[in-house]
């Protein structure tokens, strides 16, 4: 399973240029999944349903199954978070993981950079970036630069990076 990390800061556009790339990759034939690191604490469960009741009672994990869907939750209660090479090892053989977020595991990562944003690159301190998408010219880098506005070119850097062109 080849694995594309798209990093930026909070605010950069990470998701969207993932949902407009993620159907290009499919469209060329490849099976994609990804893998989404949030900061803050969230829930896919809510109030009242009988999965958020099992959690409440003390279940490690409590599946949900329709016949469309399926998710697995798993409590870590007072784990730390688990690695990110342990979540990979949890999660169906596909031809490409696309990874939004977890920007200081080293893996092949595209930075997404908005100049609007006045944050730094992080390519500056992070080799494992290949390339920079933005929606402004930026000069003197050392890797490719990506139009943040053309997802078909992006989608294309990522096959290319990743072997699949």
């Amino acid at each position: 399973m080849k694995v594309m990390g798209i990093v930026g800061w909070s605010g950069s556009g990470k998701t969207s240029l993932l949902i407009e790339v993620l159907p290009i990759l499919r469209a060329k034939g490849l099976t994609v999944s990804t893998m989404k690191h949030a900061h803050h604490r969230f829930d896919v469960d809510s109030e009242g349903k009988d999965s958020f009741r099992h959690r409440e009672a003390g279940a490690s994990e409590v599946m949900v199954v329709t016949s469309s869907r399926w998710v697995l939750m798993h409590e870590s209660r007072d784990e730390p978070e688990p690695s990110i090479e342990a979540l990979i090892e949890r999660m169906t053989s596909v031809d490409l993981l696309l990874i939004e977020g977890f920007k200081t595991h080293s893996h092949p990562k595209l930075e997404i950079h908005r100049e609007s944003e006045g944050k730094p690159l992080l390519c500056s301190d992070d080799s494992e970036i290949v390339a920079v998408a933005s929606d402004q010219t930026l000069l003197g880098l050392s890797i490719p630069q990506l139009n943040l506005n053309d997802p078909q070119a992006i989608a294309e850097f990522i096959l290319v990076h990743t072997g699949f062109a």
